[in-house]
């Protein structure tokens, strides 16, 4: 078995480059063959990825965010080289959704355990239209806001950057009129964000999608209509738990295929990663990424 260690040295305020070599040392009981390669950027992270692609690598583990995973699985996604991640980012909501420990040595140990049963797991992917593909969650709106915020936060680590990225933008929140497609059914409103989720959660353990699953060949769209910086202050705190979709501003949805229109204005991003802005068509594209979960 070959493998190749992408090791991302701004994840976690250095987090990654603390633990590489604990990390690349477990990780070798299982995988002998195993390459580290420290990735100066999201350049160089993409090169990587598709030369353990090209060279036929078993897996290629990610060491860092939600966003390095993500540029890993644009060159994995139809291939046969699975990915497996260890979370040191901000949010780390696809090694959540995989079961994978938060702690990246203890994520390190889960892989070797589940490389040395062979357990492996094929999830769908989320794909804009001739773009990128997504793991988690495509949003744009006011979350998308928060997100572009928050990448731009150098303090605090973790979660709690979203909850205050939130705080800072409700001075600018400002619904604008969209027009939602989601398989058959057809929405328009008035929204202040429409979330359309591959998996359930972003911004570190916001359930926005709660229902959503990785391997059902679905997307889950979530819609929250016009609301007051009131409202939305009382409403924020149940994406903890997901009982947002019970208000009655949330409107849900569910596709194969989701587009969105609207304020050619709002941006649009997806794993936490800047993806333009609307109009946008997202498709499912089931079981299109191997991991080792």
């Amino acid at each position: 078995m070959r493998a190749t260690l992408i090791v991302n040295p701004h994840s976690g305020h250095g987090a990654a480059t603390r633990v590489a070599g604990t990390v690349a040392s477990t990780l070798r009981a299982a995988v002998p063959k195993l390459v580290a390669t420290v990735t100066a950027d999201a350049a160089a992270t993409s090169k990587v990825a598709a030369e353990a692609v090209e060279r036929g690598d078993d897996v290629l583990a990610v060491l860092g965010g939600d966003g390095t995973a993500h540029l890993a699985a644009q060159a994995l996604a139809g291939t046969a080289t699975a990915m497996a991640v260890l979370p040191t980012g901000s949010g780390n909501d696809l090694a959540a959704a995989l079961g994978i420990p938060p702690d990246p040595v203890q994520a390190a140990q889960h892989i070797v355990a589940a490389l040395r049963t062979g357990q492996r797991r094929r999830i769908d992917l989320g794909r804009i239209e001739g773009a990128a593909g997504f793991t988690t969650v495509l949003c744009t709106g006011f979350d998308a806001a928060v997100n572009k915020r928050a990448n731009a936060m150098r303090c605090p680590a973790g979660p709690r950057r979203y909850d205050l990225a939130v705080l800072a933008e409700l001075a600018a929140l400002s619904p604008r009129p969209v027009r939602v497609q989601a398989g058959k059914a057809e929405v328009e409103l008035e929204a202040i964000l429409v979330a359309v989720g591959n998996g359930s959660c972003y911004g570190g353990g916001l359930r926005i999608c709660p229902d959503a699953t990785l391997a059902d060949g679905l997307l889950d769209v979530i819609i929250i209509a016009a609301v007051s910086r009131f409202r939305l202050l009382r409403v924020f705190p149940t994406l903890r738990t997901g009982g947002h979709v019970h208000e009655p501003e949330v409107t849900v949805l569910r596709g194969e295929t989701v587009r969105i229109d609207g304020d050619r204005g709002w941006p649009v991003y997806a794993d936490g990663e800047p993806q333009g802005t609307l109009p946008v068509t997202v498709h499912c594209e089931p079981g299109a990424l191997t991991v080792i979960a």
